[in-house]
Order: structure tokens, then sequence, then C-alpha cells
């Protein structure tokens, strides 16, 4: 029996947690989506920052193509060569020297929080087990990971949070010294805050971090989840800081689309996870590997890389004429690469998900950062047409919530 499904059988059928809008997208084409009409749309949104390469990259096809035809899954239980050929390249790529694979970014981060506990425990007692994370973070949704995200609309209700987790200012070292001291086994921090309204991290912070984790003997994680993998316009964001973590998280566009996540740590601090430790069933899939491995290998090309600064500056120059044009529309742009977040004013001052139901009338989509903050997180390798062509969409949804 032939069916398709419409957006009303979302309501019908699945669990309400997700609101997502009217169109339906079936089929990609780098920075371009076509929905069930037909109707074609600039993607300035990448799946929040998962499309890093665009849809149908041919050469992530290519990858899957390949390792489809050998083997799909394994388990742990036994190793993989795409899974060990990726850990080489990330290792080669980064500080790190050892990965650990999952498949989400929130599996990624609970692991890290679970390894610098570990590494705590074992190398100064059961005693150094404070967490500070900051206020509008966020690090996925278990359980862990949102008690330990600086959002506490998504931990309410779910019962009592782990204990010893603490909140400082981000951007603010004073905050952070009112809260650590020897109790303290670690600093987790996104050098760029994605869903907490994409706002950078200053160099004075992160250095201060990395100062003040040494001094109390406490690990500085780098959640690079949403930030990492060429967003900011280096391969991961810490390299354009020069501040280096102990551990680093990573996912969305590590995959290209493809569900994978990493975390990358040294071999000091991963001795702790001995057999048993911890695990993934998924994790090190051969067929998440072999996609990410491809999109490792042509992200890092610095031609790319200099590409996505180039990106940035005309994504801005757009965004400053909308504002001059519109009136204000938007009190700051901010963000760093292709992570760029516009705090709306005025009229349209918390009604981020009207401007995005406007841009999808208007053939873009898009994303916000909270209700007032709208968020572009386009392919790495949008054209500059393709960006001229959202950014006129994006006028045009402008002014009809102007009427």
């Amino acid at each position: 029996m032939s069916w398709t499904p419409t957006r009303d059988d979302f309501d019908q059928y699945m669990v309400p947690n997700y609101s997502p809008q009217r169109v339906i997208p079936v089929r990609g084409e780098g920075s371009r989506l076509w929905d069930q009409d037909d109707r074609e749309y600039i993607d300035f949104a990448g799946g929040i920052a998962v499309n890093g390469l665009g849809h149908a990259n041919p050469v992530l096809l290519s990858a899957l193509k390949e390792q489809a035809d050998k083997v799909w899954h394994l388990s742990n239980v036994y190793t993989n060569e795409p899974a060990l050929k990726l850990a080489k390249t990330l290792v080669e790529h980064t500080f790190a020297e050892k990965a650990f694979f999952c498949s989400s970014g929130g599996e990624a981060n609970e692991a890290a929080l679970k390894l610098v506990r570990r590494y705590a425990f074992e190398k100064f007692g059961e005693q150094k087990d404070k967490i500070i994370s900051f206020r509008q973070s966020f690090h996925g949704r278990t359980f862990f990971t949102v008690s330990v995200g600086g959002q506490p609309k998504y931990s309410a209700g779910f019962g009592p949070v782990p204990g010893a987790i603490e909140h400082a200012q981000y951007n603010d070292l004073e905050s952070v010294d009112a809260l650590i001291d020897d109790r303290t086994c670690a600093i987790i921090v996104e050098p760029v805050q994605g869903e907490g309204g994409v706002t950078p991290a200053t160099h004075e912070f992160l250095e201060g971090l990395r100062e003040r984790c040494d001094r109390h003997q406490a690990l500085l994680v780098f959640d690079e989840v949403q930030c990492g993998m060429g967003r900011s316009g280096e391969l991961f964001a810490y390299m354009g800081y020069g501040v280096t973590p102990d551990v680093l998280t990573s996912a969305k566009a590590l995959g290209g689309g493809f569900p994978i996540g990493a975390m990358l740590t040294t071999a000091d601090i991963a001795a702790v996870f001995q057999p048993g430790t911890h695990g993934s069933t998924y994790g090190g899939n051969p067929l998440a590997c072999a996609v990410a491995l491809a999109a490792v290998e042509t992200i890092a090309e610095p031609s790319l890389l200099d590409g996505v600064k180039a990106r940035h500056a005309r994504f801005q120059q757009h965004l400053e004429t909308l504002n001059q044009k519109h009136g204000g529309i938007f009190s700051e742009v901010r963000g760093k690469g292709l992570l760029i977040g516009a705090e709306l004013s005025g009229h349209l001052e918390g009604r981020g998900r009207d401007v995005l139901a406007a841009a999808i009338d208007e053939g873009l989509m898009l994303l916000v950062a909270g209700p007032n903050v709208l968020r572009f997180a386009p392919s790495l390798i949008i054209t500059d047409d393709e960006i001229d062509q959202g950014m006129e969409s994006l006028d045009r949804a402008l002014a009809a919530l102007a009427e």
C-alpha cells in the first residue's frame, strides 16, 4: 500500500516532545532542500550544525557506499578498520592521544563527565568530585548532561539531579573563583555557547579557566559538539583560541549527518577507563566511522577552513545591511565562523519562532537559539549565491512580520 505521510501524522504517531515545522523535506543537495511538493529552500540550519558538508555530499556518499558493501556493525567485542583509521586521524590532527566513539554529542559529553569523575577518584580520592559548568550552557539530553547544562528547564520535573554540580557565569572569571576549590575535578565549557544564544568565549576567559584548572589539579573539558569540526574556521575552536583542553567532545558535523560522537583526551587521563568502566553499543560503528573519516579529512583542508572565515564575513555584512534596513531589528550579531547568532529587538523581540515560520514561507530554513536569537549554522561550503539568495528570503520574511 502506497502512503505519503503528512505533518498531521507526526501529531498522531510521534511522542510530542518536538514541534516541527509544517513542511517535510524529502530531498537535499548541497545547501538546498526540497519538500513533498517539490518546493525549494535554502538551508541555513544545516541540521543544527550537523550537515557541515551539505546534503548528499559525494565524498561522504562514496565512503558510506563503499563501507556498506563490507561490514555494518560488530559491537566492541571486536574493533574495526574504519574506527581505527578515524581515531588515528583525529589524534594526528589534535592535542589528543586517545579517542572514544559513541553515537551522539550527549553520549560524548556523558563519557567526558564520567571520565573526569573517575580520573579524580583514582588520582585524588572520592572527595574530589565537583564539576563546574556555566549558566545557559547545553551539553546534551542525558540526565547527567542536562544537570550539568546551565538551563534548568531541561532538567526540571525529572526528579533529583546528580550532586556536586555548580554553575558559574559564562565569560566571568570572578564567578568561577567563587566556586572553584580543591574539591573541583573539572570545568566543562563550550568555546561558543550554541543553544544558550550563540555567545563566543573571550580568549581571557578560556585562558583563565586553563590556569585555574591547573592550579586546582582539575581537568578542563571543551564541549565542541556544535562549534567544532570546522564551524569556527578552525578544525576545532580551541585551536583558534590557543588554549588546549584535557578532554574534548565532538559530534554533529563529525559525521556530516551520520550519527557519531567522539571524546578525545590524553593517554594518561584515558587510562582510568579500563575494560568495563564505560561503553556504547554503536560506538565505533564501521559505517559511521567511515563517513566521519571522510568528513574529517575534507574539513581539515586549509582551503575549506579559510572559506568558512570568508563566508562568515559575507553573512555578517548581510545581517548588518538587514539591521539597518529594518530599523535596528538586531540588538547584536555575534558568533564565530559559520555559527552566527542575531539577537532580535524591537517588535520582534522574543519572536524567534515567528521569524522561522515567516522564513519558511519565503523559502529559507534557519534556526533559533532560545526565543530571541536567530541562529545560522549552514553548510561550511555554502556558495556565495546561496548566502545571497537566503538573505533575500530573510529580508522578505522580516518585511512580512513588520506589516
